[in-house]
This record gives structure tokens, C-alpha cells and sequence, in this order.
């Protein structure tokens, strides 16, 4: 078994969800949930196929951003795996019902930071172990940091 580090690509103001699911029927399922949730999120889909053709199957509306995706569910290369890659909207919005798609088995993460997948590879074909999502914490937060905090939620919304 051979251990590797995959970069994601990630375009600016872009976030992205990457996940595990089981079915083909996944895409399109993912597909009508972003846009049930939100007509303004620009987004694409890459999904890795683990049996029968073994193709990465795409839907979105944002052809640079499949593009992207597709490169990214590429390079990773786990059957089962999904790549959603949105712009225009924050992956709090679409989590809770990403996980109640039927198919959906797990969320690996939902970040705008930098990513890095560490997939095993076999004879057989790729597994996604984990994620790296960001950096390590440079150290505890003050009151000053808490207070910014709490106006950054109130700012974006997320808070009253």
C-alpha cells in the first residue's frame, strides 16, 4: 500500500465539500440540492465512479469550476468520492441536507482552506484516509480574537 498527499486546486472565494457516497444516482441527486437550496451558487460536481465504467461524473453550472473539479477528483482518484466545488454561497448551507442524500455516507470536509487528501492506493484502486484542511493553530484566542469572532458571524449573518 502506498500512502499519498493530494493538493486540491482551490479557486479564489471558492469553497468546496468533499465526501463519500455510493450510487450513481449520487450527481444528479447533489445536483438538485444545490440549486433547491440556493438559485445564485455558482458550483460544479465531480463524482468518481468505483464500478462498471469507473468514469467521473460531472453536473454544475459553472463550466470553469467543473473543469476544476474534475481535476480535482482526478488527482485524488477514490472510487465513491465527491468533489462540490460552490461559489456565491458558504458550504453551511448545503451540509445538512447533502447528508440526508440517501446515498451520502460521509463529509470528509467543507472548507475554503487549503486541502490536502491523504488517499491509500492498492492493486485494487484508491481509498481517501482523511484530510488535511488548513493549518495547525499558532495559539489560544484572547478576548480581542473573541470579540472579532463574534462580529465576523454577525457581519456575514450567520449571527443576531
Amino acid at each position: 500500500m502506498e500512502l499519498k498527499a493530494v493538493n486540491l486546486e482551490m479557486p479564489e472565494e471558492c469553497n468546496l465539500i468533499l465526501g463519500q457516497t455510493h450510487f450513481i444516482k449520487t450527481v444528479e441527486d447533489l445536483y438538485e440540492i444545490m440549486v433547491g437550496i440556493s438559485s445564485q451558487v455558482k458550483f460544479s460536481i465531480a463524482f468518481c465512479e468505483a464500478s462498471g465504467d469507473c468514469l467521473i461524473r460531472i453536473a454544475g453550472n459553472d463550466l470553469s469550476l467543473e473543469k476544476i473539479a474534475t481535476k480535482n477528483a482526478q488527482a485524488v482518484g477514490a472510487g465513491h468520492s465527491f468533489i462540490i466545488l460552490l461559489k456565491q454561497a458558504y458550504p453551511i448551507n448545503f451540509l445538512n441536507a447533502i447528508k440526508q442524500c440517501p446515498e451520502v455516507c460521509k463529509i470528509y470536509c467543507a472548507t475554503a482552506n487549503p486541502v490536502q487528501v491523504i488517499v491509500a492506493e492498492t492493486e485494487q484502486g484508491r481509498g481517501i484516509l482523511g484530510v488535511i484542511d488548513g493549518f495547525s493553530p499558532k495559539g489560544i484566542e484572547t478576548t480581542e480574537d473573541v470579540n472579532a469572532r463574534h462580529n465576523l458571524l454577525r457581519r456575514i449573518g450567520y449571527k443576531l
